[in-house]
Formats: structure tokens, sequence, C-alpha cells
């Protein structure tokens, strides 16, 4: 249990770093004041600033992100009437603002606050010492920090190095950036897995062999058979093969094989059977294995197991709105965990081909047009270009807060769901 753990806080801590990475690079390039990036959410359990950027970790492994100026309540920790402390520079200038009653800072001047601007002009007042025959006015400097109510020290957020203030290029290729990022993760990943093998082992929708009292064999099948579709839905590769068929457990099922240059197709019922505590359909075959040791099979199976899989699993996206919808189709982290203690068996090989599928997946579901995600925001960001226009702020907030309320909903659900389907069945 103990490696399980400490595999699955190595393969999500990679998982998100190089998302939030990716967002972090292009926002930097951009000139967008990337004011905290986060592995983790809630409660932080550690905090470290360095530059414009302060880095966290936070308790809970639901995912992490890149904070951006503009795209938040920049000083929802202020409010008229608060009471905060002050550290100026040499020349008078704040340059240090402290909310915060877990940190104190040494040579503090504390204000109770009436008015500020923290985006424009750049600066505040207030009462020094809460005395009201002590009015000041302080300016404040461009790259001051605010030390939030739970003590995480970040820059405040000037209108020129907000989100907004970049092109809509560079905020599209920022929003993209996250997503990318997993598909090359999962590249390298899989092309790891190739060096460690010493070579590839490829399928493809070949039928090589049988299992015993199989149902493939007793329809009709036979070895060499080539299956092209299942259903409606092509097969280009075995992965999208037995993707196909595992949705039809129980059900008949129409093939479509070719066999010497002949098409013809077999009726079959798909036996059930249990994988990872899902019922999933099973005819009984295997597929011809090919092994490859060139460098070239080593140099491109990266690629091609990462366009395979991306097939497979936008076909599996695409199922589940076209063949009825299941929370068994998702999972959350207590789903990626038992993956984890399932591939950690099985030793680094398997535990790396497990972080290049996740990897893939977080890409791919990262990019589906819903609110709050990156593809979400790309939707957003094409809507300006065609308006030449953003939506307004009150409205992009406004649809951005529903798909995060939707996308937590899911998640409760799915969560439950995984606890019911791997804990108690």
């Amino acid at each position: 249990m103990l490696l399980t753990i400490v595999t699955f806080i190595i393969v999500f801590g990679i998982l998100v770093l190089v998302h939030e990475f990716g967002h972090f690079y292009f926002a930097k390039k951009a000139g967008i004041l990337v004011r905290e990036f986060s592995i983790g959410m809630g409660p932080k359990i550690f905090a470290y600033q360095k530059k414009a950027t302060t880095y966290t970790i936070r308790i809970l492994p639901l995912g992490g992100y890149v904070r951006m100026a503009g795209l938040e309540e920049d000083d929802e920790a202020l409010k008229p009437g608060t009471s905060v402390s002050l550290l100026l520079d040499d020349a008078g200038v704040v340059e240090t603002i402290n909310t915060s009653h877990k940190k104190t800072l040494m040579n503090g001047i504390p204000v109770q606050l009436v008015k500020w601007d923290l985006e424009n002009e750049l600066w505040l007042e207030g009462y020094e010492n809460g005395d009201d025959e002590q009015y000041r006015h302080f300016k404040v400097s461009h790259d001051a920090s605010i030390i939030e109510e739970d003590g995480t020290k970040v820059r405040i957020a000037p209108t020129d190095v907000q989100f907004q203030s970049a092109t809509l290029w560079q905020r599209m290729l920022t929003n993209f950036a996250g997503p990318l990022n997993n598909f090359i993760l999962a590249i390298v990943a899989f092309t790891l897995v190739a060096v460690l093998q010493g070579g590839v082992t490829s399928t493809s929708n070949v039928v090589g062999n049988f299992t015993e009292n199989s149902v493939a064999q007793k329809a009709g099948m036979q070895k060499g058979d080539r299956v092209v579709k299942v259903e409606n839905a092509r097969t280009s590769s075995w992965q999208s093969l037995a993707t196909a068929i595992s949705k039809g457990a129980g059900k008949k099922t129409t093939l479509t094989i070719e066999r010497k240059g002949q098409t013809k197709q077999l009726q079959v019922v798909p036996q059930t059977k249990k994988q990872n505590k899902q019922n999933v359909g099973y005819i009984g075959i295997e597929a011809a294995v090919h092994h490859e040791k060139s460098f070239w099979a080593i140099a491109t199976y990266g690629f091609s197991q990462t366009w395979n899989l991306t097939v497979a699993l936008l076909s599996a996206i695409v199922g589940m709105f076209t063949h009825g919808f299941s929370l068994n189709d998702l999972g959350g982290p207590v789903a990626i965990y038992s993956y984890t203690s399932e591939a950690t068996k099985y030793g680094l090989i398997s535990v790396i081909n497990l972080l290049a599928f996740l990897s893939l997946n977080l890409g791919i579901v990262n990019l589906l047009p819903i609110p709050a995600l990156d593809g979400g925001k790309l939707v957003l960001n094409v809507i300006e270009g065609i308006r030449h226009k953003p939506l307004s702020q009150e409205k992009e907030g406004i649809i951005t807060l529903v798909g995060f309320g939707f996308l937590m909903l899911l998640m409760i659900l799915v969560t439950w769901n995984d606890i019911q389907r791997y804990f108690f069945n």
C-alpha cells in the first residue's frame, strides 16, 4: 500500500505539473503575471515565492492550477475598514500589504483601509494606526506583494500584466498549452516504454489466436481475419477493436471482417466479464503480435501509440453520448488510485504506460468545450475572435461559474461511484 501511495503521488504530481507548466510557460511568454502555481487544491501546506510567482503545494490531490492576474477577484481580501499592515521601501512606497493574522511584518505600519486602486494608478488610503486624525495616501509599487488571509504571499495584479492585456492569440495559446503538454508527455512516456522494453510489440485488428470456447470461433471467425467494423464503428487498431467489443457485453453484435480479399459479416454475443470491477464484452480473440526492435519502430512508437489511443478515446467519448451515458465510463482520483495499484504490481514499465494513458486522457478531456475547462475557454476565445470583442467579464464569469459548478457536481458523483465500485463491490 505504501508503494501504491508513493507511486500515486508521483504520477499525479507529474500529470498536474506538466499540464500546468504549459499554461505557466506561455503565460509568462505573453507577459501575463502568474501569481500562483499550485499543485493540489484546498489548504496550503507549502509556499515559496520566487520573483513574480508563488509556488504552492496544497493538501487535496484533486488537480492544480495556475493563478493568472485578471482571472480572479484580485483584491477580494481588501474591504473598506480592513486593518492591514504596510511595509514601505526606502522611498516610502508600499512594497508589501499584509492582510493576514498569521504573519507579522517587522516595521509594518498598521492602517485601516478606506479606498485603494491596485490595478491602474496603484495607491491606497486609510487611517494610520486607526487614528481618524492620521489619514494618509500611500503609493504602491507595481511589483508589490499582498499577503492573503491564509498567509500566502502573492504579487498584486496591475492592469498591464493581466490576462486580458495579452493578444487574443497569446491567450488562446496559453489556454491550449496545458493539454498540449499532456499530449507531449504521452508521446515521451510511450517512447520511454519502447526504449525500456528494447523494442515494440505491435498489434493490429488482425486475429492471431482464440481462447478456449471462444465466442468468435464458434461464430465462424478464423486466424488471420481482419476485423474492420464492430456494428457501425470502424476498428483500425486492436485498441479500437477491443474498446468497441467491450461495450457490447451480452448484446447481439455484428462484426465485419476481411478474409482473403473478401468481406464477411458475423453475428456474435460477447460474453460478460469483470474488468476493473466493470462489466465488459469479450469474444475470446487474441491479437496477431509482431515484435520489432528497429530504431525507427522505437522512435515512432510514442507517436503511433498516442494517435491510436487518441482515436480510441475520442470514439469512447462519442459513444458515451450515442450509446448511453454511465458514470462507470468516467473515473476520478479513486479510480486513478486503483489503476495505480494494479500498475505498481507489474513494475516500472506498467506505471509509465499508465502515466502516458492518464496524460492523454487529461489532455483530451480538458479540450472538451465545457466552461471552466481549457476547451471551454478556447470556445470563448473563438467567439471573441468572431465578435471582435470579448464577452463582458460578468457574462464570462457566469458561464465559467456554471461550468465549474457542473464539474464539481460531476466530480462528486464520479468519486462516490468510484468508491462504491472499487471498495464495496
